[in-house]
């Protein structure tokens, strides 16, 4: 008797019916999984700038808007439609801020496994204050009376007659700033300088000219005369033409020529766009002859870099500070 030959024709059509779902399954995982991973990663970004912008919001006294920054930034962030911007918490004691992003996730083979849909939701925090002190990148301070007089910047008192900050509006002209010798304001001693030998220069870093070391009440050495102070070169005052710096204001003065000192106040923020402090000290100089005169203006300006210390007690005085928190 002849045994029958095995025959396996057909056998590899048993095997792909039988593993089609596990193989759709695991493109669901694979191709649904990356599509979440994308979204997550979107919702996140547009987390961290919404809670950014709502912070620099409520930096500029304007906390009302949040939440439509919340959506406007959850918009601009994530590649599609649905996308949800929220403020989940705002404390403008405390100066903080959390924003919620969320999207649903449509998937394309999730439904083979029971899965239609995902939620998918990100968190961010910030904070802001104003600064109470940090890394001055220019060895110039002004006293609040001067920047009131020469600039026509309001400054706010309280109740006492306090000086509490400065009331800096959204724009603002360019003006030429003089040092304390060539201003001519009431602001000055006999000497026309706040203090003799007193010409607004701070003590730089010994190493950095751009390494200036203060914090709000506490006070600073000053570096006398009528030059720019050592170690600091033209270039050091050239690269931060064009650009926002933070300027100590003082409010108390003490001592004489190398002795003198300035209790700072606050900081304000500056867009340099000239000076003339003196020898090659210049660019596109302002003011000529014995005069020291830096030009442009004061402007409302948020840094967020890690150079300065904030608080949101601490003095307005157009600048502030915003900054992810963990």
């Amino acid at each position: 008797m002849q045994r029958l030959k095995n025959n396996d024709r057909g056998a590899v059509a048993v095997i792909v019916s039988l593993m089609i779902v596990p193989i759709l399954i695991l493109a669901a995982l694979a191709i649904d999984v990356a599509a979440m991973h994308a979204d997550r990663q979107q919702l996140r970004t547009g987390a961290d700038a919404a809670a950014l912008a709502a912070a620099q919001d409520c930096a500029r006294d304007d906390c009302t808007t949040t939440e439509s920054t919340a959506q406007t930034m959850a918009d601009a962030n994530f590649n599609g439609d649905g996308a949800t911007g929220a403020i989940i918490e705002l404390d403008e004691t405390t100066g903080s801020v959390s924003a919620q992003t969320s999207a649903v996730r449509e998937h394309w083979f999730g439904p083979i496994a029971g899965i239609d849909q995902t939620r998918l939701e990100a968190q961010a925090s910030a904070r802001w204050g104003y600064p109470t002190g940090g890394t001055a990148v220019l060895p110039l301070a002004y006293s609040w009376c001067e920047l009131e007089a020469q600039t026509g910047i309001e400054v706010l008192r309280d109740g006492s007659g306090a000086v509490i900050g400065v009331d800096i509006p959204s724009t603002t002209p360019q003006r030429t700033i003089y040092s304390t010798k060539s201003s001519k304001t009431e602001c000055t001693g006999r000497s026309n300088n706040k203090l003799p030998g007193g010409f607004g220069y701070l003590e730089p870093n010994p190493q950095n000219c751009g390494k200036t070391e203060s914090v709000i009440d506490g006070w600073v050495e000053t570096d006398p005369g009528n030059s720019a102070p050592s170690p600091c070169t033209n270039a050091d005052f050239r690269k931060w033409v064009g650009k926002t710096v933070l300027l100590p204001i003082f409010d108390l003065a003490q001592g004489t020529g190398n002795n003198a000192r300035y209790q700072i106040f606050g900081y304000a923020a500056f867009t340099l766009s000239s000076y003339h402090l003196g020898g090659s000290f210049s660019y596109n100089a302002p003011c000529s002859g014995s005069d020291r005169c830096v030009r442009g203006s004061f402007d409302r300006f948020v840094d967020l870099s890690e150079d300065f210390d904030y608080s949101p007690t601490s003095p307005r005085m157009g600048a502030s500070v915003v900054a992810l928190t963990e």
